[in-house]
């Protein structure tokens, strides 16, 4: 009889040490949630691995190594969804996709516990700690270190006011010039200002300018005969 077969006591052990390690590597990675007050904290987190590794162990135990592979599949796909529900859109900001991550991190711990992987377990807990915990230090760095035009992607407009009777001149030269830095137009509009000047805004084709080319291009407009000032900004880019 099969029930004879589970309740032996070596296979009662196996489950009991799948468990036992599924719900102290979840916790050790929901008592870091917690801590920082995460939609999905301790028990969360410690639920997740816990029934990964029971969902698994069922697995091996049915139908061995492939039963274990089976049910693992479904395990990612049940995760995903849960993980959705972390995810809140504010705005143009979305919240939660860190936490989204960490409960993948933990059903992934308590796979790895259900299919007896113990030590591999420890390793995928002890690395998603350091991401969550070490690599917020590396988050800081980069969010709080100036930020250079030289590697940062956006929109570059370059704009150049001029009286009307000088535009054609003004818009050569600044053709030659953009020409001579190696900068092409995606696009080139002119806005009226007032009874007697224009505006001319020039989008750039390249999303990664040198500020000091940029910087070089409107201080050498502003000396031509007509120009009334020149100036440069970044957009972000869409999408």
């Amino acid at each position: 009889m099969l029930i004879a077969q589970h309740l032996a006591l070596t296979d009662i052990l196996d489950s009991l040490l799948s468990l036992v390690f599924a719900f102290t590597f979840g916790t050790a990675i929901g008592v870091e949630r917690q801590l920082r007050q995460r939609t999905a904290g301790l028990r969360t987190n410690a639920l997740v691995a816990i029934a990964a590794a029971a969902f698994v162990d069922l697995g091996l135990h049915l139908q061995g190594p492939q039963g274990a592979s089976y049910i693992s599949g479904y395990i990612v796909s049940g995760v995903g969804f849960l993980g959705a529900g972390a995810i809140m859109k504010e705005g143009a900001n979305i919240m939660g996709l860190n936490t989204a991550a960490t409960l993948w991190g933990s059903a992934a711990v308590g796979a790895m516990c259900g299919a007896d992987l113990w030590v591999q377990a420890g390793l995928v807990t002890f690395f998603v700690l350091a991401a969550n915990t070490l690599l917020r230090y590396l988050v800081l760095y980069i969010n709080t270190r100036p930020t250079s035009t030289d590697d940062t992607e956006a929109n570059y407009h370059l704009y150049v006011v001029c009286e009307r009777a000088t535009l054609a001149q003004t818009l050569s030269k600044l053709q030659q010039l953009l020409d001579s830095s190696g900068y092409a137009a995606r696009s080139t509009e002119k806005h009226a200002l007032g009874a007697n000047d224009t505006e001319i805004e020039v989008l750039l084709m390249t999303t990664i300018a040198r500020a000091e080319q940029l910087n070089a291009i409107t201080t050498e407009m502003e000396q031509v005969s007509g120009v009334k000032g020149a100036f440069w900004h970044t957009s972000p880019l869409n999408g």
